[in-house]
């Protein structure tokens, strides 16, 4: 027998092509190589792990803005709860939160109900104020949590919503790489997380009124949600779901009425269906659009449109001699097409930030400046490239249509809302923006998509995080962005406003005096801006007062009285002033007769000031003038009783010769 050969062993050659072998690996690259496998595996497994991604994005959004918790109300916060005598009744008061304009609290006149074309009605906000009052008292602590955790579970909705609309679709972006299986779950991540992270939202997060803004959002959102629900199981249940929550969004703010056309566009682009189909799923949302504006409509009228002619309320009007005029019509336009770029400027690059975008801060434009052409030249643009995707059903069409679907109602060109630009209107359209971003990262970025997005959203968590701290109080938001909108008469107003309520709680004397001083050059700012601007003469009359210029304080008193005669507040700011100069003529210049020129002033303005009437009578007495020193302490007593005043009484009748009715007030007095 013939012996067997033994099968050769092939020799490994170390350099050939494959997994070397055991022999010729060092441990460390061995170390490296199960690392990188970690990883890995690592990152599939976060990418199908949906829970673990809203957990982050979440836990995002809630820490960026956890620095707000301890901060007091400001802005239009006392619109909405601390002076809304509806709000703070608590539930007593949610009958008249629903049944009237939502200023009507705060100002508690009927005649302001439309200082803003066509008016407010955004109750469901102001109810949940109202709860929390009732619950909690008057907590800004409560305020702010709510808000903040009312934004992370929007991020997070808006997660689950992008994640279950693309995986819908069937083609998404091709990446050609081992995360391709994952676009989905990235591209949402992505979208969510620059959502949470960006500061364009901090006016409406990190001030508690701006809940009417999360709230618009978070129902919306949370009625298409149940829409695919009814989508994909036919169950009626999920109709009536969405129908009541997309109500709720109505009630928290009007342009949520823009997802009455948002909604068919997410059928035909994400589930391919045809449009007639499309519309269909959009009847719940119509419906409860159409039951909103009736109900609207009863409470305080459906007027949209019209001008008002006071400059706070209607940015486009220009100071032409002595009378304020509307633009011109390509004035108009072009400063609104300015203010589009703006928009887009601030979504890409948000700095600086500022919660007051009032004239001048934006100035009069024409179509012959740079930047509004600019402007048109982007919108263009963005229009061009929405229909080369429209057929195609191209996601970035979609984002940009939701970008300018839901800018559109707050653009000033469907109708006027009172100002020219807030960056709390970018809420909602800026979730087209975060989603076209998302997939331009995902397109173009491929596996780097993912940290290009982190680094971006830790720029933008940056800076969000730093302007919550200007957002502490009102005296902090307007004295610091003054320093943005230099041109803006209301907050050069409001700047000179928060400084004096400072220092009329200062006990250092020089540095009371500084910030007065500083007040009074914000209010001489704000009318030069705005001359024909009332409010400026009010807090300027304060801060002469706190300056004991009593003369001045009384002159620009009388300035603000001749725009508006019926200004209350000037008149009760006038009654106390001239009182004070009373005194001080009387006591410590001895001046009766001049004492007593002011203090009729003063009763002239508020004719039930007691006090006045006491002083009136002290100084008549002294000047021999018995009648009249009578006439004006029995006023004064008329009034609220005084035991020093009835001695006094008592003494002038006994001057006059009365005696009985000297005793009379002699008793009363004891």
């Amino acid at each position: 027998m013939s012996k067997k050969n033994k099968k050769p062993t092939p020799s490994v050659n170390p350099s050939a092509k494959g997994i070397p072998s055991e022999k010729v690996v060092e441990p460390s690259v061995m170390s490296q190589w199960e690392s990188i496998e970690r990883m890995q595996r690592s990152a599939a497994g976060f990418w199908v792990n949906s829970r673990l991604q809203a957990m982050l994005i979440f836990a995002v959004s809630f820490m960026l803005y956890a620095n707000t918790l301890t901060h007091d109300f400001c802005q239009d916060d006392a619109i909405v709860i601390t002076d809304n005598m509806f709000t703070t009744e608590g539930v007593s008061g949610i009958p008249g939160i629903m049944g009237y304009d939502t200023f009507y609290g705060f100002f508690k006149d009927p005649s302001k109900g439309n200082l803003v074309a066509g008016g407010r009605y955004r109750p469901f906000t102001l109810v949940m104020f109202a709860f929390e009052y009732q619950i909690f008292g008057k907590s800004p602590f409560i305020g702010h949590l709510m808000n903040v955790i009312l934004f992370g579970l929007t991020s997070v909705l808006l997660y689950f919503l992008l994640l279950k609309l693309l995986n819908y679709k069937a083609s998404i972006i091709a990446t050609g790489d081992a995360l391709a299986n994952n676009s989905a779950a990235i591209i949402a991540f992505i979208a969510a997380l620059l959502f949470a992270a960006h500061p364009i939202h901090t006016e409406a997060v990190a001030n508690i009124k701006g809940r009417d803004e999360i709230m618009t959002l978070l129902g919306s959102l949370a009625a298409v949600w149940f829409s695919l629900k009814f989508y994909e199981n036919k169950a009626i249940s999920n109709q009536i779901i969405a129908f009541a929550l997309f109500f709720i969004a109505l009630l928290s703010k009007e342009n949520a009425i823009t997802f009455v056309v948002i909604v068919p566009l997410i059928y035909w682009f994400f589930m391919q269906t045809d449009w007639s189909t499309a519309f269909k799923q959009a009847i719940p949302f119509a419906a409860a659009a159409i039951m909103f504006m009736i109900l609207r409509g009863a409470v305080i009228g459906n007027q949209f449109t019209g001008e008002q002619n006071e400059l706070m309320n209607n940015p486009y009007l220009k100071l032409v001699g002595n009378q304020y005029v509307p633009f011109e019509a390509g004035e108009k336009m072009a400063t609104i097409i300015y203010t589009l770029g703006q928009y887009i400027q601030l979504l890409i690059f948000p700095h600086p930030l500022t919660h007051d975008y009032y004239p001048r801060h934006i100035g009069i434009m024409q179509f012959s400046d740079w930047q509004v052409l600019l402007s048109l030249a982007v919108y263009g643009g963005l229009g061009v490239l929405i229909l080369r995707g429209w057929q195609k059903r191209d996601l970035v069409s979609f984002g940009l249509a939701f970008f300018l679907i839901t800018l559109s109602i707050v653009s000033n060109i469907v109708f006027p809302v009172g100002t020219n630009m807030a960056e709390r209107f970018m809420f909602m359209p800026s979730v087209g923006f975060c989603l076209v971003l998302a997939i331009i990262l995902m397109k173009y970025l491929n596996n780097y998509a993912v940290y290009a997005a982190v680094g971006i959203a830790v720029l933008f968590g940056i800076k969000t995080f730093t302007r919550n701290f200007d957002w502490k109080d009102n005296y902090t938001i307007f004295t610091t962005d003054v320093n943005v909108s230099q041109n803006s008469a209301k907050l050069q107003c409001s700047a000179g406003g928060a400084m004096i309520e400072k220092a009329a709680t200062e006990t250092n004397p020089t540095l009371k005096k500084e910030q007065l001083n500083a007040a009074i050059g914000h209010l001489r700012r704000s009318l030069e801006i705005h001359p024909t601007y009332k409010n400026p003469y009010l807090l300027l009359g304060n801060a002469y007062v706190y300056l004991e210029n009593f003369d001045k304080a009384i002159e620009e008193y009388q300035n603000g009285l001749k725009l508006d005669p019926q200004f209350k507040d000037i008149k009760v700011n006038l009654n106390l002033a001239y009182r004070e100069m009373g005194r001080i003529y009387g006591q410590q210049k001895n001046d009766l007769p001049k004492a007593i020129e002011y203090l009729e002033k003063a009763v002239f303005y508020n004719p039930k000031d007691a006090q006045a009437f006491s002083n009136i009578g002290t100084c008549y007495g002294l000047t021999g003038q018995t009648q009249k020193a009578i006439d004006a302490l029995e006023r004064a007593l008329a009034l609220r009783f005084d035991k020093n005043d009835a001695m006094n009484l008592s003494t002038a009748y006994r001057i006059f010769g009365n005696t009985a009715k000297a005793e009379e007030w002699a008793n009363k007095g004891k």
